[in-house]
Formats: structure tokens, sequence, C-alpha cells
């Protein structure tokens, strides 16, 4: 009997993990760290629901931490097996693994040195030996939908998906499988690109499968219908007329690259004075190169910038910045400039340092450019709370408060109906995963009222026969 179950990324927009079984193997879609909440995160500390070392093999979708950074942990707890992923996702996750166990590690002693822990010590929930060691197991794949097997049994392809660098549908095809033994096909969507968005070229179409999972972020709106490019510059015009500091918390993998081409773009264009901009965050810097030379995925608009030997990821006052100093060294800078720093969702890293100096200034700007999740700082802020905790300190929020959704990196509803729509015939069953709850059940209405199908919103724990 083969069985699949949801594991994390359901109910949650983190934490992704979906397991595979079958003729007693195992295989981990995705290995994600849950975030925002507290009894999410608790969940992180946690020993998983599956023995690690029973695992067979785990497949990435890509390499965004809530899908890859509980990783290392998994490791570290006696998982040996491949992890096997797309090139592009094998490039970042060299510098996503050990720069997220570096800031785990700088956060603790950050939290030690300054008592603002109810642990003694504050520990890292892995370090970067445990991400070094998770690294020496990543086998790369071309993203070109070529099967490869990965556990007995089990066979996976990888095709673009849009949404950052590397990023993957996934189609595994278990064998012998199901009532009537001829095997089946099980989908992963993980995150769907943005259709137009910058860099990356479009999600590919679905392949045939008899089971699907596909993401819901925005299965309940619409990305905003302002440009987003017309709403970043007209803000970055205001802000700089105030002579103040335009902060944008950001993905560092993703975001970050989509925000340098955009901001570029419109410096080129003349609309934007040309003003300081800092990227606080190695692993973007890092982030970046790779962007650079996985010219497969590139899209048309990246190449023809290339093509005038311009560096489509490069504004024209920028300065990235790697150390602690360096990071500190920003505090001293004075007049209107642009920060962007990681995390995207302000539950960690230099953003939060960043935070404390600017979110009372009445000059400044805070910009949000992605998805904030129920719990994190960034929701709390852009719900119109007032005041926040950060470090155990009482921070209030006296900036201007922006959200530019179209930069999202997700497909909304609407775009999710246009990628399913290539689908060669309707799966037998499909859930939908990657959503808060009111945003999982609205996608999968959305597919019920669009194409008839059997789809349900998955639960934490659920387990699923694939008859």
């Amino acid at each position: 009997m083969a069985t699949l179950s949801f594991w994390g990324g359901v109910g949650t927009v983190t934490g992704s993990k979906y397991l595979l079984e079958s003729d007693g193997h195992r295989v981990l879609i995705d290995c994600g760290l849950f975030q925002g909440l507290k009894e999410l995160r608790e969940r992180n500390w946690q020993d998983p629901p599956f023995d690690p070392a029973s695992i067979n093999a785990v497949l990435i979708t890509h390499a965004h931490i809530d899908h890859t950074g509980y990783l290392p942990r998994l490791v570290a707890q006696g998982f040996n097996g491949p992890i096997y992923c797309s090139r592009g996702t094998a490039d970042l996750l060299k510098i996503l693994l050990p720069d997220a166990a570096r800031l785990q590690e700088e956060d603790a002693d950050y939290r030690n040195r300054h008592n603002l822990t109810s642990h003694t010590p504050a520990l890292p929930l892995y370090t970067e030996d445990d991400a070094r060691e998770a690294l020496k197991l990543v086998h790369p794949e071309p993203n070109t939908g070529e099967a490869v097997a990965v556990a007995p049994g089990f066979n996976a392809g990888f095709r673009i998906a849009g949404h950052i660098l590397g990023s993957s549908l996934v189609l595994v095809e278990i064998a012998d499988a199901g009532q009537d033994g001829k095997g089946r096909r099980v989908l992963f969507s993980g995150d769907l690109g943005h259709y137009n968005q910058p860099i990356i070229r479009d999600p590919v179409p679905p392949p045939q499968c008899d089971y699907l999972l596909v993401e819901s972020t925005y299965g309940d709106r619409l990305h905003d219908a302002e440009d987003p490019k017309d709403k970043l510059a007209r803000v970055i015009n205001e802000t700089a007329e105030r002579d103040g500091v335009i902060l944008i918390p950001a993905f560092a993998i993703g975001r970050t690259q989509e925000l340098i081409y955009i901001i570029r773009e419109l410096e080129d264009e003349k609309r934007i004075p040309i003003l300081p901009v800092r990227v606080d965050s190695p692993m973007a810097a890092a982030a970046t190169q790779a962007y650079s030379h996985r010219t497969e995925e590139q899209d048309e608009d990246y190449a023809t910038v290339l093509a005038r030997r311009e560096h489509p990821l490069r504004t024209h006052s920028m300065l990235t910045v790697s150390s602690r100093e360096e990071s500190k060294s920003l505090n001293e800078e004075r007049g209107a400039r642009i920060i962007i720093s990681a995390s995207g969702m302000m539950t960690g890293g230099r953003v939060l340092h960043h935070a404390v100096r600017y979110l009372p200034d009445a000059r400044a700007t805070i910009i949000f450019v992605g998805y904030q999740a129920a719990g994190t700082i960034g929701r709390r802020i852009l719900s119109g709370d007032r005041e926040v905790s950060i470090f155990k300190q009482t921070v209030p929020v006296q900036c201007h408060v922006e959200q530019i959704g179209g930069f999202s990196a997700h497909a909304d509803w609407q775009e999710v109906l246009r990628w399913l729509k290539d689908m060669p015939a309707p799966p037998r069953r499909a859930f939908t995963t990657h959503g808060e709850p009111q945003a999982a059940e609205a996608m999968a209405e959305h597919i019920r009222q669009h194409y008839g199908w059997r789809v349900d919103a998955a639960q934490y724990g659920e387990q699923v026969e694939l008859a």
C-alpha cells in the first residue's frame, strides 16, 4: 500500500514536509522550517513524527528556508540518504544552509550576551557543521522533467516552477502502487511562480498525475492591481522627498534579486533618483551570483540586458554587506537610502536590527513585498500594530508602512487556475497546501468551481492511501 502524509506546509505557509511511503520505503518531499506562531516554531525543536534514519531520500522543490531549513537538523538526527533537487536549488543550498546556521548561531550568541533568552544558554537549532554535512548529501538534477531513480520503487523528475532560481514541480512515480498495481504519479507544485515576473522563466505546464498537491498561499486573494514597479517608484520618491530611509524586508533568495533588477530599471528610466542601495545579507550577495550563472532559467528580458554588457542585478550605487561590523556601520550613514535585508517576514536576521532603528522614524518607510505569515513581526506591523516586540524591547511603529503585493513570487489564485488548465486530465484527487486555513480552503473551492475536481485542504498529520 502506498500512502501520502502531511507533516508541514498545511494550515500554514511554513514547515513544508510531505512523506510518501510504499513497500517499506520512504521519500520525504521538502524539509522546511516552521516560522511565525510560537506553537509552529516549537515543532522545529520537537522530534519529527517519523524516524529520520528511516527516510530513503529527500526531494526538494526549491531552496527557501520554509522548504529546506530543517535539512541540517534531519541529518543531525540520523538521516544519511541522498537529497535530490534541481541544479539551481543545489547552487542556492550551498549558500543558504550554512548562512541559515550562521544566523542562528549569531542570534543565539546575541541573546546570550544581552540576556534575552528564557533558556540558559540559548542554543541554535543546528550549527554550520550540521549544514555542511547536509550539503554532502545533495544530488543536483536537471530541471527538464527527466525521471531519475531516487529510492527503491520511486522515480522523480523536476520541472521549472518559476518561483525562484531552481524552483521545481516535482513529479514522483511510485511503481506498483494503487489497487490495480499499475503505479501512481504524485505531483508536488512546490511554490508556483508569479507569471511575467522578472529574471525567471514562467512555470511550465503541469504533467499528468494521479494525485496533486498545489500551493494556496494566495488562495483567497489577488495581487495588487497597481503595477508593482509603479508603486515602488512612487514610494521611493515620496520617502526620498522626506530624506527618509526605505527598509525592505526581503527573502535573500528570489525577492532581493527581483527588487535590485526593478530598482535598476527605474534608475535607468530616470523615474527615481539614484539612491544608495544597501543589500545587508551575505546570503543575498552570494545568491545574486548564482542567479547570474544559471542562464538556462533566465527569461528573455534578462538575457537582453546581458547582451548589452550591463549587469542586470546591480543598481548604480549599490553596496553588499557581509560582516556584522559592516552591517552596524550602515547606521552611521545619513540621508535617503534603501536597505534591503533578510528575513522577508522579519522572523530573524539582520533586518530586525534595522527595524529597531527605523520603525520609530516618521520619515522612514518600511515596504513589505512578500507574504507575511501569521505570528510574524511583519504581519503585526502590516496589520496596524503601533508597537512590536523585538529582542524583548518594545519598538514603536511610527514610520510609513507600505505593501506591494505584485512583487510576490507566488501565483495568486487566478494564476494557479491558469496553470491548472493545462493539466492533461483531472487527477484522482487534489490537495491544497502551503496556505493558511482560509486561503487553502478558498483555493480548493476555486478549483472545485472551475474544474469540478475532488480537492481538499490538507490537514496536519493526515494520511491518505494512494488507491
